[in-house]
């Protein structure tokens, strides 16, 4: 017996080493439209189309609605598609052409609109995003999907992390580190020629991202990896979705915790609210936004090996709760510090003081604190990921169905809805005292700042990830667990392809209702 055949025999589903390098790309692909659109769209939209800041910022949020009723649909086509080219690569193909059109029409094209035909500018603002959501779910639907057919081997999916993050930083880091150096050199985050330039640029990469990833999932993307009855695989209706989910106590778990980190990273690491901390508060956006986000990526690489270290020998819940713990904690020292700030001149970021390093105690403690906390939660923003491919297992165990589609449009909803949901909580934020725009790196300070900056920066994320821990209490799929379950799911398999109906496996090697 080769060693493929024992790995089939046992449940074992493992991927080349090629293949978890490259699929994870699929996420830095959409990670650099989450840059290029939902950290910049409400500022575009408010300092460039002139819609107004409650508009712009609101509208985003506003637009989830519409995810409820097309993400499920979304769903259904992934799981029930099995063509030629297989049941994810033509999503993730499609829905990068669908962003890159859409981004295209609504960065360079609607400044053109007249200010005298603003009805044009509100409608195609509304529906050209929307167009967008539709392309990120078809493509970010498929990075959480995906999985189920990458690997089901509990050693390597931690692995997954890893490498998901290295595509996040191939895509949003690029992203992140370009545009400060594009508003310096070429435009402001409010003018158009900003986003002329950024556009293009962020395309190209996200092109290239994807091709890597469906050279990376191109072998795996075929109905033997599919669940248990692979290409005999049962149709599920879009009606059947909510009680499956009603019953999958791992995925609400799961969605709580994603939402929890997810919203962390999305308004701790929103332009606004950093504009406001490093160029309105601290008065040196240029030469502290860049220095303090390679401070929180390096301090992050060690934090990245400890998780998948702990998650290989204890699974992901335990690696996703130590974490989010020690950037709780340190944040309380963020917060300290932030509440601290204007007591003196010494209260303040400081690294270079006339041409020369001048880094004061404030400046060391804030590194010390902001790093290791940056750290922890960045290494664990996009653990929930790979989990999502443990709560399809566990329903493929739970109900004999294979619907990673929708999984994967859950997941994807959850992420849309609390990224957007940071613009519409920063919008208000800053409305609330009394700006009428969105602030940019070159906003002078106004009464109130420090106190938006504080409940933004430190206070939400916070919260967030007490409610990670809260919802990660109860979820039952340890890395033991896991191996129990894939031990089940092959036995039916191998008795499906022997003839066995799905409705006889699962009497024989029953799941869990």
């Amino acid at each position: 017996m080769n060693k493929e055949t024992k790995e089939a025999s046992s449940g074992v589903n493992r991927a080349k080493m090629y293949q978890l390098v490259l699929f994870p790309l699929n996420n830095g692909a959409t990670n650099v439209y989450y840059v290029l659109v939902l950290s910049y769209i409400a500022t575009f939209g408010s300092n460039v189309l002139a819609l107004g800041v409650m508009f712009a910022s609101i509208m985003v949020t506003g637009m989830r609605l519409c995810d409820a009723i097309t993400d499920p649909i979304i769903g259904a086509l992934i799981d029930r598609t099995n063509g030629k080219f297989g049941k994810f690569r033509p999503f993730m193909v499609l829905g990068n052409a669908i962003m890159a059109v859409s981004i295209i029409l609504l960065y360079i094209f609607t400044p053109f609109i007249p200010d005298t035909m603003m009805w044009l500018r509100y409608a195609l603002f509304i529906l050209l995003y929307f167009v967008w959501v539709i392309g990120y779910t078809f493509q970010t639907s498929c990075t959480r999907s995906g999985q189920t057919v990458l690997t089901n081997d509990p050693n390597q999916r931690p692995l997954f992390t890893i490498f998901n993050t290295v595509g996040s930083l191939l895509g949003m880091g690029a992203m992140q580190f370009l545009a400060p150096i594009l508003r310096a050199n070429v435009a402001d985050y409010s003018s158009a020629a900003f986003y002329r330039v950024l556009t293009p640029i962020g395309i190209a990469v996200s092109i290239v991202l994807t091709i890597l990833a469906v050279i990376g999932i191109w072998e795996k993307d075929q109905p033997k990896y599919f669940g248990v009855g692979g290409a005999k695989q049962e149709k599920v209706k879009v009606s059947e979705y909510l009680e499956i989910i009603k019953h999958n106590n791992p995925m609400q778990r799961l969605m709580i915790a994603g939402a929890g980190c997810k919203l962390a990273l999305s308004i701790a690491t929103n332009t606004t609210v950093l504009c406001m901390l490093y160029g309105c508060m601290m008065g040196n956006y240029d030469g502290l936004y860049l220095p303090m986000m390679i401070v929180g990526y390096v301090c992050s690489v060690p934090f990245f090996l400890l998780t998948v270290r702990m998650s290989q020998k204890k699974g992901q819940k335990a690696s996703l709760v130590r974490f989010v713990s020690v950037a709780l904690i340190c944040y309380v020292g963020v917060l300290v510090l932030l509440l601290m700030w204007g007591k003196s001149p010494a209260f303040n970021l400081s690294i270079m003081a006339g041409g020369k390093l001048g880094i004061n105690l404030y400046t060391i403690l804030f590194i010390l604190f902001f790093g290791i906390g940056y750290g922890a939660y960045y290494s664990t923003a996009d653990m929930p990921i790979p989990m999502v491919a443990d709560c399809s297992d566990y329903e493929t165990y739970r109900s004999g169905k294979y619907i990673p589609g929708i999984m994967g449009t859950l997941f994807s909803l959850v992420d849309k809805l609390v990224s957007s949901l940071s613009a519409t909580v920063v919008g208000m934020a800053v409305s609330m005292i009394g700006l009428a725009n969105l602030p940019t790196a070159d906003t002078p300070y106004s009464d109130g700042m420090n106190v938006v900056v504080i409940i933004l920066f430190c206070v939400i994320p916070m919260v967030a990830w007490a409610a990670t821990l809260i919802a990660m209490k109860g979820y039952s799929l340890t890395g033991e667990r896991m191996k129990e379950i894939q031990a089940v799911n092959a036995k039916r398999k191998e008795a499906i392809a022997g003839g066995m109906t799905l409705e006889e496996a699962m009497k024989e090697w029953p799941g869990e209702e």
